[in-house]
């Protein structure tokens, strides 16, 4: 009889455990399901440099993550934020509050991705920025729920004009895009060149997609600037280095800097229009094996296209994050935010850093150029790597960016 209570109790505590077994599995099921919402420019002015290329370089990470550590799912989505900011916010609100977005990546046009910001740290959510280039994400308007990943407008200034400032390039013009981001690249690119000794000769502001920047070529050409600089992105800054080409300005003796070129922008302009000029970038999907080996996967992925900074960027930002996660035990976005940052960066695309207390990435960025038609020796060799800016170089110092979260 004493057997039998015994045998009995002891499978009452078996059967206890299977069921607590079961509890705990589900929990951890639900616990390591994590969804990804990519929202950027799908189909306007910055689609190539990001759009649905990023939605592509998401669902790589998310695979290749899930490769790894079966016990995860990653579920990715993707919208349209059309570079408006009350679209954009009223996007996350839903991905937050209805459909359990766990943090939000790429977002273009910095007034959209300021906006962002606000809401996730409202939310207390993640946010990890590629397309967007204000430095003030990063300034002033510094999250604790925010990671700057890629690139900003101060590392794009201080590398570009910097160096043509250095080289003789002064006094600078500026043709400018006349919203968030146009305005933080002018005043950081200023700055760079006053910094190099350099002048600023004036500037002219246009609209987000414009079509026709003849009125603006001639005031930057009658300013006698030796260089004027581009301070947009995407289609504004293709159709303003078109028509530069058309009233010769560069065969005038002046030179054209455009500080956010992607390489989606000079396949678009073609090497003939685009030859020598100089820019600066975090990403180049030809600068070592690394980089090859992923743009080759991003390319059959995504119709022989190569990736820009902006996707190569969301996907490393994705991968960086997931580990996170599980190195955390916890989706809690402080929790996690705690461990990216106590985790070096030792990325196959973006190479060696950290992240630092105000939500800067750092990492190596380098000044290309690019290349003569008769030097390219193939449809994506368009730049040539004129120097590597040190992570410890290429962004920022923390002590000048009046972020809050700096003590």
């Amino acid at each position: 009889m004493m057997t039998s209570g015994i045998m009995r109790h002891a499978s009452a505590l078996l059967a206890a455990a299977a069921i607590g077994a079961l509890l705990t599995g589900a929990a951890k099921a639900e616990d390591t399901t994590v969804k990804l919402g990519v929202l950027n420019d799908m189909s306007g002015v910055y689609a190539d440099i990001s759009g649905p290329g990023s939605v592509v370089a998401a669902q790589m990470a998310a695979d290749d993550f899930m490769a790894k550590n079966k016990g995860f799912k990653i579920e990715v989505v993707g919208a349209d934020h059309q570079n408006k900011p009350d679209v954009g916010a009223s996007i996350a609100r839903k991905w937050y509050d209805q459909e359990n977005v766990d943090a939000i990546l790429d977002v273009t046009t910095s007034s959209v991705a300021l906006a962002v910001s606000d809401i996730t740290k409202e939310k207390n959510k993640i946010f990890l920025v590629s397309g967007g280039g204000t430095s003030d994400l990063t300034g002033a308007k510094c999250s604790p729920n925010t990671v700057h990943w890629t690139y900003d407008t101060w590392a794009l200034a201080n590398g570009t004009g910097s160096a043509l400032t250095k080289q003789g390039g002064s006094p600078w013009f500026f043709i400018t895009a006349d919203y968030a981001f146009g305005a933080a690249l002018e005043r950081d690119a200023s700055a760079a060149v006053k910094a190099a000794g350099g002048k600023v000769a004036g500037s002219v502001k246009h609209p987000l997609s414009n079509t026709d920047f003849s009125s603006f070529l001639l005031q930057a050409q009658s300013s006698g600037a030796k260089v004027i600089g581009l301070a947009n992105a995407g289609n504004d800054l293709i159709t303003a280095v078109k028509q530069a080409s058309e009233f010769g300005i560069t065969q005038g003796g002046q030179q054209l800097a455009g500080l956010l070129i992607f390489s989606s922008d000079v396949k678009a302009l073609g090497l003939q229009a685009a030859q020598g000029l100089v820019l600066t970038d975090a990403f180049y999907w030809d600068l070592n094996d690394d980089t090859r080996a992923f743009s080759k996967r991003f390319g059959a992925k995504f119709n022989g296209k190569m990736p820009t900074s902006a996707q190569a960027g969301v996907y490393s930002s994705a991968m960086h994050y997931l580990n996170a996660i599980k190195d955390a035990k916890t989706k809690d976005a402080p929790k996690v935010m705690e461990q990216m940052r106590a985790t070096p960066i030792n990325d196959p695309l973006f190479g060696k850093g950290e992240i630092r207390i105000d939500g800067r990435a750092i990492h190596p960025m380098y000044l290309l150029k690019v290349k003569k038609p008769a030097d390219s020796k193939g449809e994506w060799d368009l730049f040539e790597v004129v120097s590597t800016i040190p992570a410890n170089e290429a962004f920022r110092p923390l002590k000048d960016g009046n972020c809050p979260l700096v003590k």
